[in-house]
């Protein structure tokens, strides 16, 4: 079966595989070629994977979509990273996310500014208008 996994700005994996292992929200599952197919809601962990060399690999994703259609394997993340070893994995997960945490929080943090100094202005306008 064919492994995909796409990002917004690339695909990061297109392979041959015989097996898939991922994680929803309702745990682990695996995908052989012959299995139904299948839709799934990812949440962040590592999706594992056998090429057809045999080889183990895995690639840490953040929440997606997995779709498993006939011979075909789509999964569609925000971010992924690939990794040599679970342990360098792991470590490049956490600090890469933890970033991505920090950027997203600040992020929400001015849109609640910039929101509430909207709300304030129209509050004023009201009460301009009502003035009159």
């Amino acid at each position: 079966m064919r492994l995909t996994v796409l990002l917004p700005t690339q695909v990061l994996i297109d392979v041959e595989v015989s097996t898939v292992v991922a994680e929803a929200q309702n745990g682990f599952f695996g995908l052989l070629p012959q299995h139904i197919d299948f839709v799934a809601a990812l949440v962040p962990g590592i999706l594992s994977f056998t090429d057809r060399d045999g080889r183990r690999q895995h690639v840490a994703v953040d929440e997606g979509l997995l779709v498993k259609c006939g011979p075909e394997v789509r999964v569609s993340v925000l971010n992924a990273v690939l990794g040599t070893g679970l342990d360098d994995l792991r470590e490049t997960v956490a600090s890469r996310f933890r970033q991505l945490d920090d950027e997203q929080r600040s992020a929400r943090t001015a849109l609640s500014r910039l929101e509430a100094g909207a709300l304030r202005r129209f509050l004023d306008l009201e009460e301009h208008a009502r003035g009159r």
